[in-house]
C-alpha cells in the first residue's frame, strides 16, 4: 500500500516511562489545537518527533538508531520536520543536532507547551536566527500549572500530581533531566479527574518520579489526595506509581486500606538493591531491614496487596554476596513482578565516576539468574489466582472479531491483564471474571454464567 504524506501530519514515537506516555498524549493534544492530526506511519507525516527516554544507555542510543531511519524521509521530503523531545532532548541538547544534522528541534521536558510556537518559529524562523530550534530551560521558579490535556482519554488514563525529583540518588538522572521537585496543586487535580470523568474515564493512575512526596500547595499530602478523590469524585479505580520507600509512611497505608475498593490492592515500591551498603551508596535513604518494615506495614495493613518492584544489577562495588542478598530479598517479600535492569552509567551521576565499576558479562550472568529465580516464584504466586473471580475494568475489544462474543481484554485491581470472551458492550465497565490459567505475564478467564447479560 502505498502511504501518502498529510500537509500536517504527526507521528510521535514514545518510549520509556508511564511519565513520557502521559508527554506524548500532551503533544498530541496540542498538536491537534493547532491542526495538525495524527498519522499512523512515519511514512504519512509531515511532522515527526522522538519523545525519547535516557534512564539507561541503550535508549540514548535508540534516538540516534531511530533519527538514521528517517534519514531516508528527510531526502524524499525536505520539508518533513523531525523533532527530539523528552529526557534525551533535555540531557543532549545542541549535541543531538550536532550530531544528527536532520534534526530540526529538540525541546525539553519543561517546555513541551513551547511545542506549537517551536513549529510555528520554525515555519517563519526571526530575522538573523538558526533554521534550528532547541529549548530545553528547566522552570525552577515557576509553579508546577499543568492541565492534563488528553482528548480521548480512553478508560483509563495517567494524571500528573509531580514532576522532578530532590533525591538525587547515584545511579539516577531523573533531578537532570525532569528538574527539581514540584507538586500540583490539590484543587487542579481534582479538577482534573472530574473532566476525565465527564469523558468516559474509569481509572486514574496518579504519575511522579517521586508521587509520595507529593505536596499541594495547600499542605495536603498523597493520602489526603487520594482520600478526596475517592469521597468526593465519581471515579471508579485510584492508582499510583511511582513510590520511594522512605516516603512512604502509615498514613498512606491506612488511606489505601479506608478507600477500597476505589484504591486498588497494588503497590510498586523499588527497593534496587538488597544489600544496605549498595543502598548507601546508592543514597536510597533506607537500608534493607528499614524496606522489610515497610512491606511489613503495608502487609499487616492490606493483606490482599500486590507487590512489584524494580531492581538494578551490578552496580559500582557489588559483589557476589551483595548481589544475594537481592535474590534472598526478592524471595522474602514475594513480589509477583520485578523490573530488573543492568545498571547503566549515565552523565552527571556520581556513580557514574565511582572506580569500581562491575563487568559487563557479571552484570549480565548476575541478571539472568535473578530473572531465572523470579520466574520460578512467579508462577508459584500466581497459581492462587486460578479459580478466583476478580473484578476487571474492562478496557478494550478485539476489533477484528465479529459476533456477539469477543475478545475483550481488562485489569484486575491487582493490575493483573487478564482476556476473556464477552459482549463488546461491556467495554468501560467493571465484570467479574474467573481466572482458568493464570501465568506472571498475562491471565486468562471466563465470565460466570450467572452474570452473563448484566453490567454491573
Amino acid at each position: 500500500m502505498i502511504m501518502t504524506q498529510r500537509e500536517k501530519g504527526f507521528y510521535i514515537s514514545t518510549y520509556g516511562c508511564q511519565m513520557n506516555v502521559n508527554d506524548s498524549d500532551r503533544m498530541a493534544t496540542l498538536l491537534e489545537m493547532a491542526d495538525y492530526s495524527p498519522v499512523q506511519t512515519p511514512e504519512e507525516a509531515s511532522l515527526i518527533i522522538i519523545n525519547s527516554c535516557s534512564i539507561r544507555e541503550k535508549p540514548v542510543h535508540k534516538v540516534y538508531s531511530e533519527v538514521g531511519t528517517f534519514r531516508k524521509l528527510k531526502e524524499k521530503n525536505p520539508n518533513l520536520k523531525i523533532g527530539v523531545g523528552g529526557c534525551v532532548g533535555q540531557q543532549e541538547k545542541e549535541k543531538l543536532i550536532k550530531n544528527q544534522p536532520i534534526i530540526d528541534f529538540v525541546f525539553g521536558t519543561d517546555t513541551i507547551d513551547s511545542l506549537p510556537q517551536i513549529l510555528m518559529d520554525l515555519e517563519n524562523p526571526p530575522e538573523g536566527r538558526s533554521q534550528k530550534i532547541v529549548r530545553a530551560q528547566f522552570e525552577h521558579r515557576q509553579p508546577y500549572h499543568v492541565e492534563t490535556l488528553v482528548t480521548n482519554p480512553g478508560i483509563s488514563t495517567f494524571v500528573n500530581i509531580t514532576k522532578g525529583c530532590d533525591n538525587f540518588c547515584t545511579f539516577c538522572v531523573v533531578p537532570y533531566t525532569r528538574g527539581r521537585e514540584k507538586s500540583r496543586p490539590l484543587k487542579h487535580i481534582m479538577s482534573d479527574v472530574q473532566t476525565l470523568i465527564k469523558r468516559g474515564v474509569k481509572e486514574v493512575t496518579l504519575l511522579g518520579q517521586n508521587v509520595n512526596s507529593y505536596e499541594s500547595d495547600c499542605g495536603a499530602d498523597l493520602a489526603d489526595l487520594m482520600r478526596q478523590l475517592a469521597q468526593q469524585t465519581s471515579i471508579e479505580r485510584i492508582r499510583f506509581t511511582t513510590s520511594h520507600p522512605k516516603d512512604f509512611d502509615q498514613k498512606l497505608v491506612d488511606v489505601m486500606y479506608a478507600s477500597q475498593p476505589k484504591v486498588c490492592e497494588y503497590i510498586h515500591l523499588p527497593f534496587q538493591s538488597g544489600n544496605s551498603n549498595i543502598l548507601e551508596r546508592m543514597n536510597r535513604g533506607y537500608t534493607r531491614e528499614q524496606y522489610l518494615e515497610k512491606i511489613a506495614m503495608i502487609k499487616k495493613a492490606i493483606p490482599n496487596v500486590v507487590l512489584s518492584t524494580d531492581i538494578i544489577v551490578g552496580f559500582p562495588g557489588e559483589t557476589e554476596s551483595d548481589f544475594q542478598d537481592t535474590l534472598s530479598l526478592v524471595k522474602e517479600v514475594g513480589f509477583e513482578t520485578i523490573f530488573a535492569f543492568k545498571y547503566s552509567p549515565r552523565p552527571n551521576t556520581k556513580a557514574a565516576k565511582f572506580e569500581d565499576q562491575v563487568d559487563e558479562g557479571v552484570k549480565s550472568e548476575r541478571l539472568n539468574r535473578l530473572f531465572e529465580m523470579h520466574d520460578e516464584i512467579a508462577f508459584e504466586l500466581v497459581k492462587r489466582y486460578e479459580g478466583q473471580t476478580l473484578k476487571v475494568l474492562v478496557e478494550k475489544a478485539d476489533t477484528l472479531m465479529e459476533g456477539p462474543t469477543i475478545k475483550l481484554t481488562g485489569r484486575s485491581t491487582q493490575n493483573k491483564l487478564v482476556h476473556f470472551l464477552g459482549a463488546r458492550e461491556w467495554v468501560g465497565s467493571t465484570v467479574p471474571v474467573t481466572i482458568t490459567k493464570a501465568s506472571p505475564a498475562v491471565f486468562r478467564g471466563e465470565v460466570p454464567a450467572t452474570f452473563a447479560g448484566g453490567l454491573n
